[in-house]
């Protein structure tokens, strides 16, 4: 760990901008299982912060608008743009995850299975086109 880093729980934390961050927040919590840790409101509804955890992980996102680093990151073009990064979450139960994130409506864009390297995974889109990948497949376990 380079002598600069404080322990903490991880010191790599994706972070997004949604167009609607508040239905952004509800829907990933209820589609792949996130947990407030903390949101902030910003004028007129917009969400100014928000942190979101997932075991010992974290995203943070907001609303899109003016601001310096509303001018650098943004969310995709549409449902189906391409995107330039995305995100893998570790899941105990991939098939599980799989199926809720279904059933509340996320787009499947590689289905389910197991990969050559190990694990089992899937990746699919939000409603705002962000591309999420989940699978059992954890690079900390031994091979």
């Amino acid at each position: 760990m380079p002598q600069n880093m404080k322990s903490t729980r991880v010191n790599v934390i994706p972070t997004m901008r949604y167009k609607d961050a508040g239905a952004a927040v509800k829907w990933l919590c209820d589609a792949f299982g996130f947990e407030r840790h903390m949101v902030i409101e910003g004028e007129g509804g917009r969400i100014a912060h928000a942190q979101l955890r997932y075991g010992n992980g974290m995203i943070m996102l907001g609303s899109t608008g003016a601001g310096d680093y509303s001018a650098l990151v943004r969310p995709p073009d549409g449902p189906e743009a391409v995107n330039t990064q995305s995100a893998y979450i570790v899941v105990v139960n991939p098939d599980a995850h799989y199926q809720r994130s279904v059933a509340a409506g996320a787009v499947i864009v590689l289905d389910i299975k197991d990969e050559d390297y190990g694990g089992r995974g899937y990746s699919c889109r939000d409603p705002e086109g962000h591309i999420w990948n989940f699978g059992n497949y954890d690079p900390w376990q031994e091979h």
